[in-house]
């Protein structure tokens, strides 16, 4: 018996004895004939053929007088009856050994058994097995006490863990951000607006962002947890000239830990899940996302390149949302959020204050393709939606009160997501809002787009490089009562009907390196044309390096 032997009937011996799983083994040989093993973990697999006693080695077409392994099998199975071959006559030898198997050959020994001690023959054990027994024994010593060892190794470690994990119901994880950007030099047509650059770009030096974010996921039930999250965060591209080139992760909160998210989830029926709380409760963390690379850790660069504006507006705050697999590529998602304490004295309760109403049908018509079409109604008190991009607070400022008009605002959008090819990705969106100040005549209207090619496992497994096109929120129209309408207020102060005189454009390209299963690093550039829809303003070039650390 050689070493190879000897190290495969080991391992099964003491499998068997102490319970342990069995893997599959395959013995074949190599290119002089001697015996190989190898070892392989995966999930055993359903025997199609069951397995057949075999009474002599004659039987089994696929075996050899010259195969190395031919007299023991010949003795295995003419002596001893321990060898269970396929119906078809084979033994597959070189082929891997499935628990099933496994089992089959083991009965068949066990039946072996039983037939010599019902015999009770003197002559049915020789003295050359019990030596050949005592032999088997004594040559595994070595290699049972190793395995026993190695159980005892990972009882011990399996009770370290147990004893030291977090908690036994909640599970601990997140991601941290640290970026280096600056942006070029530029001058800008502000206050008033009359084609003159007479404010020059204050915030062009090289500065850091750092942003963390814990979530900590208690698990109530199978089908319910309660989501926490916690963030802190510092540095900033401020100060800005325009609402045109925030990150996708700036949150300062000057390192200081702030509650984000504070939701319960509940999986009511297979196709139907609630989530309510005070915190969280918005429709990035509600709606499912065409964009399969939207994250500001592991995504494009921009705030907005994340996903459309119209889903960003009234931010964050608490309420319900519901969604509904109500067919197997179909789904429909809807949300009602309050983004502001109670005090429904000033309209800013939850059902009267600034609140958001969201109906998002997703299809998923393909395994390749998504569209999703929303509808958002949104009340605001004072004309900002809250978005933080482009045109987003769309009433000026009464110089009188300081204060601006509060607007109702209905928006439509759709998100559409196109994989190609497994290295090729296209989408996009579209955006239309329309506000009014209620009890007045006019409305404000605005429009954003973006189209964007992903490029996942660019170079290399993991990676992902994208370019991104698009058009910030704009006013495109405003006939609110004189002195509200926000275009002609930063042109002369004086607030009459008009839309944006210019256009801004983004476009924006990032490859990340996915440096290691938790850590990334992402170079990238942004650019602006017309910042602030103003077309006398220069444009904003920003080159931006995030390493981000996921856990």
């Amino acid at each position: 018996m050689n070493e190879t032997q000897s190290r495969v009937i080991a391992y099964l011996l003491v499998a068997v004895v102490n319970g342990l799983p069995i893997p599959a083994i395959a013995i074949s040989t190599d290119k002089t004939g001697e015996p190989t093993e190898s070892f392989s973990t995966s999930s055993p697999a359903s025997l199609d053929d069951p397995m057949a006693q075999v009474r002599s080695v004659s039987q089994l077409r696929d075996v050899q007088s010259t195969d190395w392994a031919f007299g023991t099998l010949q003795s295995l199975v003419e002596r001893y009856g321990c060898i269970a071959g396929y119906p078809n006559g084979t033994y597959r030898g070189d082929h891997p050994l499935t628990r099933y198997e496994f089992a089959a050959g083991l009965n068949a020994c066990l039946d072996w058994i039983n037939e010599f001690i019902a015999a009770a023959t003197s002559d049915s054990v020789t003295r050359e097995d019990l030596i050949t027994l005592e032999k088997l024994q004594a040559e595994f010593a070595t290699e049972l006490a190793a395995v026993r060892g190695r159980v005892n190794n990972l009882e011990a470690r399996t009770a370290e863990i147990t004893a030291n994990q977090f908690s036994t119901t909640t599970k601990l994880s997140g991601f941290t951000i640290v970026s280096i950007q600056a942006r070029t030099d530029s001058r800008a047509d502000l206050n008033p607006r009359d084609g003159k650059k007479d404010t020059d770009d204050v915030g062009t030096n090289i500065n850091l962002i750092n942003f963390s974010q814990l979530y900590l996921t208690s698990q109530f039930t199978p089908n319910s947890y309660l989501l926490t999250s916690l963030i802190a965060g510092n540095g900033s591209t401020a100060p800005r000239l325009s609402n045109d080139v925030y990150l996708g992760y700036e949150y300062p909160t000057n390192n200081q830990l702030s509650i984000y998210d504070l939701n319960f989830h509940w999986l009511v029926a297979d196709n139907l899940a609630i989530m309510a709380g005070p915190q969280g409760i918005n429709m990035p963390n509600a709606f499912r996302g065409p964009n399969r690379a939207e994250s500001g850790a592991i995504g494009p660069l921009s705030y907005f390149a994340q996903r459309n504006p119209i889903l960003d507006i009234g931010f964050n705050g608490g309420g319900i949302a519901v969604d509904w697999q109500f067919a197997k590529r179909a789904s429909l998602q809807a949300l009602y959020t309050s983004n502001t304490p109670a005090n429904p004295g000033k309209r800013s309760g939850l059902f009267d204050g600034n609140t958001t109403t969201g109906v998002q049908l997703l299809l998923t018509p393909s395994n390749s393709f998504d569209v999703s079409l929303y509808y958002v109604n949104n009340y605001s008190a004072d004309g900002c939606l809250l978005t933080y991009l482009g045109d987003d607070c769309l009433t000026a400022v009464n110089p009188n009160t300081d204060k601006s008009e509060p607007l109702q605002t209905n928006a439509v959008g759709t998100s559409i997501n196109w994989q190609i090819s497994p290295q090729l990705t296209l989408g996009g969106w579209l955006g239309y809002t329309n506000s009014y100040i209620p009890g007045k005549s006019g409305n404000v209207e605005t429009t954003n787009y973006m189209v964007y090619l992903n490029f996942p496992d660019l170079f290399a497994k993991g990676n992902l490089g994208g370019i991104y096109f698009g058009q910030p929120p704009k006013i495109t129209s405003s006939d609110l009562p004189v002195g509200n309408n926000v275009p002609d207020y930063i042109n002369t102060g004086l607030g009459r009907p008009g839309g944006q005189p210019g256009t801004t454009h983004h476009l924006e390209a990032f490859y990340r390196f996915q440096v290691t299963d938790n850590i990334s690093i992402t170079p990238g550039i942004i650019h602006i044309w017309e910042p602030g829809h103003t077309p006398d303003s220069d444009s904003i070039t920003i080159g931006v390096l995030r390493t981000s650390f996921t856990f």
